[in-house]
């Protein structure tokens, strides 16, 4: 059972394995030939084509439909998501597009066919974008409870990624490094809806190119003219009907929560449904390799230097997982490009420990800034041209729900809250130095960690010495602080000596928090 802690022999010893796993690496041009399925460690592939992002911009709305984050909004919010993915899936098997990621409210799709002409993938994905906007207009109203409908913002961009494995164990799936994927996050990262795209994009299809791709959508001609040049095979009201058709052979089912006896380490991501959910307060952790894109973008056209981008990726990712997994319990929900998203908890099958949970995911972000910085430093003295990487995490905590949406045998792992929007929030507000936090895990923090914070709840180079330091002052900080007692120590709970079971009660939270129920 891992006790919360973290060593730098340890995390030296996992790095080294992990830098033998990829000592020789491989890199492909994609062709039409290639699967994309369950990609090699050692292997990338080189594949140009458009990239398109989908972000649902009314999520917080669903999730604040009630003044209490109660169950009622987490159902809708599931119901919401479920519904969305499934008519997307139909949509992106009907057009031959790739479905890279489904993260929440977020879509990422490419688009490799067809080969050979990306014009005409571009205008492929332009039609695509629009009907899949079209479509999710239309999937809200599903009986007595209706839901609104989606409003949606689309980034596309165009050009050369390394598709690699996204994951260990059993979330294998192709993953995309490079700039057209980070533009296309970046162009669908806004508050207005419609379809954006970068002035790469627009040259290569004629379009005059705009001084501010973030605020000037697609306009409905040029849409049009997309439509006319892809001429898909599936129409709206097709979609829709065949959506229709598909809850009716085969329907979601009502979403039922329960708790998971901590720590979320040993939760079976791959056995849960919506009706067999898990809901309860935890913490969420973001934690995103600043300036990778830059880092992949110089090195995705030479072999060599693509073959740093594939080591240094497996390397830190696979340390970042083993420090939430192995050393504090936690548990990986995906990985997103660059990033980990991972969750916490501490406590009892009946309740949570939100103090305790509060310092472990603390120790945690400071344990895989500490790794973090170990493998960089260990790449490099194996000749590993890593670059010039940061890492910046951000964390928040409250009540959150774990399940996985979809049809049976394809379905997705999805974990939805307020904290876990606020804590990617918190991330993005971070360099590759900075940790930060959001307001209702600093009122859980250890006093220390709220001192070393402050009320700007962020803070540079915190790392697994500057928490030590932090918990375990030297002897004259403690005779002025009034204590010796060390808080960094191993977690207990009641749950350790029980073993690990599914409570089947409804899930509540252990008690009324900043307006959580």
């Amino acid at each position: 059972m891992p006790k919360r802690t973290w060593s730098e022999e340890t995390a030296k010893d996992r790095i080294k394995a992990r830098i033998a796993d990829v000592k020789t690496v491989t890199i492909k041009d994609y062709v039409r030939t290639m699967s994309l399925e369950a990609i090699p460690t050692g292997v990338a592939y080189r594949v140009d084509g458009v990239h398109l992002y989908i972000d649902i911009l009314n999520i917080d709305d669903m999730l604040n439909i009630t003044a209490v984050e109660g169950e009622t909004c987490h159902k809708r919010t599931l119901r919401f998501l479920n519904q969305h993915y499934r008519a997307v899936r139909d949509i992106l098997q009907d057009v031959e597009a790739i479905e890279v990621d489904f993260h929440n409210q977020r879509l990422h799709a490419v688009f490799a066919k067809p080969y050979d002409d990306e014009t005409a993938r571009i205008h492929k994905a332009v039609a695509t974008a629009q009907l899949i906007r079209d479509v999710l207009k239309k999937t809200g109203d599903d009986g007595s409870d209706p839901l609104p409908a989606a409003k949606t913002r689309v980034g596309i961009d165009s050009g050369k990624a390394l598709a690699v494995n996204n994951g260990r164990r059993s979330s294998r799936e192709p993953l995309f490094l490079g700039n057209p994927a980070n533009q296309a996050a970046k162009r669908a990262g806004g508050e207005a809806e419609g379809i954006f795209m970068t002035n790469t994009a627009r040259k290569v299809v004629g379009w005059d190119e705009v001084l501010d791709v973030d605020a000037t959508a697609l306009t409905a001609a040029q849409i049009e003219e997309s439509e006319d040049a892809a001429d898909l095979p599936v129409t709206v009201d097709e979609v829709v009907e065949q959506w229709e058709e598909d809850l009716a052979d085969h329907p979601i089912g009502a979403f039922s929560f329960s708790r998971h006896t901590p720590p979320f380490r040993t939760i079976d991501l791959q056995v849960l449904t919506p009706g067999n959910s898990r809901r309860q307060e935890g913490t969420s952790i973001y934690g995103d390799i600043d300036n990778f894109t830059k880092y992949v973008t110089a090195r995705v056209d030479n072999d060599d230097d693509a073959k740093n981008v594939v080591k240094t990726l497996h390397v830190l990712r696979s340390e970042l997982d083993s420090v939430l997994f192995d050393d504090f319990a936690g548990k990986k929900v995906r990985f997103i490009g660059d990033c980990i998203h991972g969750i916490v908890v501490e406590g009892t099958s009946q309740t949570t420990d939100d103090d305790e949970t509060a310092k472990n995911a603390l120790l945690c972000a400071a344990a895989m800034r500490s790794s973090f910085n170990l493998a960089m430093t260990e790449m490099k003295a194996e000749g590993i041209d890593a670059g010039d990487l940061g890492l910046a995490v951000g964390l928040e905590h409250g009540i959150m729900s774990v399940t996985r949406l979809g049809m049976k045998g394809e379905r997705v792992r999805c974990c939805i809250s307020r904290s876990v929007l606020a804590s990617e929030d918190e991330q993005r507000r971070c360099n590759g130095r900075q940790t930060a936090m959001g307001p209702e895990l600093y009122d859980h923090a250890p006093a220390a960690f709220q001192t070393l914070f402050d009320e700007s709840r962020r803070r540079s180079d915190f790392d697994y010495a500057a928490a030590n330091d932090a918990l375990n002052p030297k002897p004259e900080s403690q005779k002025s602080a009034g204590t010796g007692a060390s808080l960094l120590r191993p977690a207990t709970s009641a749950a350790a000596a029980a073993g690990f079971t599914f409570n089947k009660a409804a899930a509540q939270p252990s008690r009324n928090v900043g307006g959580f129920s």
